[in-house]
């Protein structure tokens, strides 16, 4: 058999065919040598077919098109009579895919990773792909600091054309921060300036925060750290010069080296508004931040250029640019500054656009915004309008873009987009507690059913001394001008037995209904009727007033009562407030009929102020009050109490105020005044993580009985050290107190604690 070689490998091919042949019409086409490819699919890549007249470009082409598809080692072409004879040698297959030596990373989770770019068992066998693949896996290990990871790929031939594929890790340990050093700092101390930086050598806390492990992008964000708090104390000329980050030979170790220059501090000599103002000018100027002889802060600037802005935006110029333009005098080291002001155009709002919510209702979204459609864009509603529908707690994350409408120069529409998250959820809880002890719980609760924010819950708690089983729904939004209605009902056993107070026990059956008035932004009203009925009972070892009440007026006692309410909220978080204030105020009155009549009001007032980075000031004060009338006496078991990690610490739960003379239990009073002070600060350490912070505190208060008037003397004061951690099982305060003023008769507890979870 005559056979004639058109070509050989691609490479040869590229530089053009050595062999070349008269073109001829194919009446056959044969291919030889494959074992795990079909022949049909070998035709269908081919370019040619049976009755084309092949020539050296089609050949060319022909062998191009093979290898690409990555299946083949070589390709041929050859001539046999009019029959072309494709001659293929395949690439092995990928029989085994293994992992050796794996600590940090899962084994399933890089196959999978590696089947997504093609590198699979079953696959075609390309060892480029696997070098990729090999330096991807060190890629990850050094992002980790593992930088004396070492990774081999050993490549075993096997049997029916296939390899098996082992990569074999040695991990090596995390490289940590040994040393960090600042070149040209002369303001600050070295030790103040490491203080603000997220990376820090490893310390006794860092095997936790991982701020020993050098990132380029902490290091980055570390830079611009130091280089906001320089300009933040007047050095305007401040500059990050250069930075080094070495390791030592056995790569254990990571020195980082930052050469700063200062620069002189400056002073502000004088700062003017110039373009096109709009709004009269003093009341701009009553927006900026600093003034003549004031150091010169950037973080001021920034909020003067900012206010400004949000100033104009609030009267529809949605696009309003405030530049500082500062001039320099280096001999007085002063700075005066002008704000350019340019306004733009002003724009109106065309559409409000609500996307992502796949649940919850369009109106239910709706009603908290506050931008109109057709309306002049106003950036405080804007922000007012996400603040609300943020604060609906539907959603992980809501986010307002503001874009151009196309072919306009004074239109914009509000996108609001939202991400949906699980607002339903079954619960079992567990809790434990210096005074509660074993707690168990369970809540069923969906707020918000069939996405119309309407809430519902159900909970149940077995604490020893407060047994509930109660029902509730609520409707935010029971008219269209956001009142809300909302009903309760419950059982409950009260068991004073296993506390401190005097003993009693009370089962309460009720329910009501509640209506909330919104009158501000962040003001409420809140007014609600409610009927208990309950029954006491009292034993020997009860308290001579809870027997002689019972006596009185009965072992049953039913309530009919109604409360108002006022709340405003300015606290700029819920679980770690830094600045705002919370004031509340709520009275209940048992109305006439009820076996027993009277009033019982308290006001809370917290008022958090940010000092610096670190700490936050906590004011905190309550006052109770509960006065019978018509001839009636307050219910003892409607006394407050003081006393206790809620309250003042250091002294036993409930156990300030008036006690039995013949058991000297608490009784509880119809008067409580607390107070505390407290400085908050994070974990040392921790840099910015929140979930564990600290307090150092001053607690004081008191509880008075009917009749006995406030008396300094009563009052007890303490101070200690408070913690609460956010931890993975709950969250968990505790606090380590000693009493100022203590007497021989008070109960205290030095360290008292509360962990609740929910599993």
């Amino acid at each position: 058999m005559n056979k004639k070689l058109l070509a050989g490998l691609v490479s040869a091919l590229l530089a053009r065919a050595v062999f070349a042949f008269e073109p001829f019409q194919i009446k056959d086409i044969r291919v030889e040598g494959i074992q795990r490819t079909e022949a049909g699919t070998v035709f269908s890549y081919l370019p040619v077919k049976i009755g084309d007249t092949i020539n050296d470009e089609k050949a060319a082409s022909a062998i191009k098109a093979l290898f690409a598809t990555g299946f083949f080692k070589d390709v041929r072409l050859e001539i046999d009579g009019q029959v072309l004879v494709v001659v293929l040698e395949e690439r092995p297959a990928i029989a085994t895919l293994d992992f050796v030596g794996l600590k940090s990373f899962k084994a399933e989770d890089l196959k999978k990773g590696l089947r997504d770019i093609g590198l699979a068992e079953s696959r075609i066998f390309d060892r480029a792909m696997v070098e990729r693949a090999e330096q991807e896996l060190k890629r990850q290990y050094l992002s980790q600091g593992r930088y004396a990871v070492d990774v081999k790929v050993n490549v075993t031939p096997l049997e029916r054309n296939r390899v098996g594929i082992k990569f074999i890790v040695n991990e090596g340990e995390v490289a940590k921060i040994k040393q960090i050093n600042i070149v040209g700092a002369k303001a600050f101390k070295d030790s103040d300036l490491l203080k603000l930086m997220a990376l820090s050598p490893s310390g006794w806390l860092t095997w936790y925060t991982k701020n020993d492990q050098y990132s380029k992008q902490k290091l980055s964000g570390d830079l611009e750290t130091l280089r906001s708090y320089y300009m933040n104390q007047g050095y305007l000329e401040f500059n990050v010069e250069s930075t080094q980050v070495s390791i030592s030979a056995d790569k254990q170790d990571i020195y980082i080296t930052i050469n700063i220059s200062e620069g002189e501090k400056y002073t502000i000599s004088s700062v003017k508004l110039a373009g096109n103002l709009l709004l009269p000018e003093a009341e701009l100027l009553k927006l900026v931040k600093m003034k003549p002889g004031d150091v010169f802060s950037r973080e001021s600037m920034t909020e003067t250029t900012k206010a400004i802005s949000d100033r104009l935006g609030d009267d529809g110029y949605a696009f309003a640019n405030v530049n500082a333009a500062p001039e320099l005098n280096k001999e007085k080291r002063q700075v005066a500054f002008t704000l350019m002001v340019d306004p733009g155009r002003r724009v109106y709002v065309r559409h409000i656009n609500v996307l992502g919510n796949t649940r919850t209702r369009d109106e239910v979204i709706r009603r908290e915004v506050r931008q109109m459609e057709s309306a002049w864009y106003n950036g405080e509603r804007i922000k007012k309008s996400r603040d609300r529908v943020d604060r609906l707690g539907y959603f992980e994350d809501v986010t307002m873009e503001t874009p151009a409408v196309a072919g306009t120069t004074d239109q914009i529409d509000v996108d609001l987009k939202v991400k949906e998250k699980p607002t339903g959820n079954i619960s079992l809880g567990a809790g434990f507690s210096s005074s509660e002890k074993l707690t168990l719980s369970g809540a069923v609760q969906q707020e918000n059913v069939f996405g119309s924010g309407k809430h519902i819950g159900v909970q149940v708690s077995t604490s020893k001394s407060n047994r509930i089983l109660s029902l509730s729904h609520t409707d935010p939004y029971y008219t269209v001008d956001g009142v809300s209605r909302g009903f309760d009902i419950y059982t409950r056993r009260t068991d004073t037995s296993s506390l401190s107070v005097s003993s009693f026990t009370a089962d309460s059956t009720g329910g009501g209904v509640r209506y909330g008035v919104p009158i501000g932004e962040d003001d409420y009203i809140f007014l609600g009727l409610s009927a208990d009925h309950t029954n006491l009972k009292t034993g020997t070892f009860s308290a001579q007033r809870y027997i002689d009440y019972v006596n009185k007026f009965g072992s049953a006692s039913n309530t009919l009562s109604s409360t108002v309410g006022w709340q405003k909220d300015e606290r700029d978080s819920l679980l770690y407030p830094t600045k705002g204030t919370l004031n509340s105020v709520s009275l209940e009155v048992a109305l006439p009929g009820s076996t027993a009549t009277y009033l019982r009001g308290t006001y809370k007032h917290q008022r958090f102020s940010h000092l610096n980075d670190t700490f936050t000031l906590a004011l905190t004060g309550e006052l109770g009050l509960a006065r019978a009338y018509g001839n009636k006496e307050v219910p003892f078991f409607k006394n407050f109490y003081a006393g206790g990690i809620g309250s003042v610490r250091g002294f036993e739960s409930n156990s300030l105020g008036p006690r039995d003379v013949l058991t000297g239990d608490f009784l509880g009073g119809t008067k409580r005044v607390t107070g505390s002070t407290e400085l908050l600060f994070g974990l040392p350490g921790a840099r910015q993580d929140r979930s564990f912070r600290f307090s150092a505190f001053v607690d004081g208060g008191g509880v008075f009985g009917e009749g006995e008037k406030l008396s300094a003397t009563n009052f007890r004061f303490s101070t200690g050290l408070s913690a609460s951690w956010n931890s993975p099982l709950g969250p968990l305060k505790f606090s380590v107190a000693k009493p100022l003023n203590k007497k021989t008769e008070d109960k205290v507890q030095a360290f008292q604690f509360q962990l609740g979870s929910t599993f």
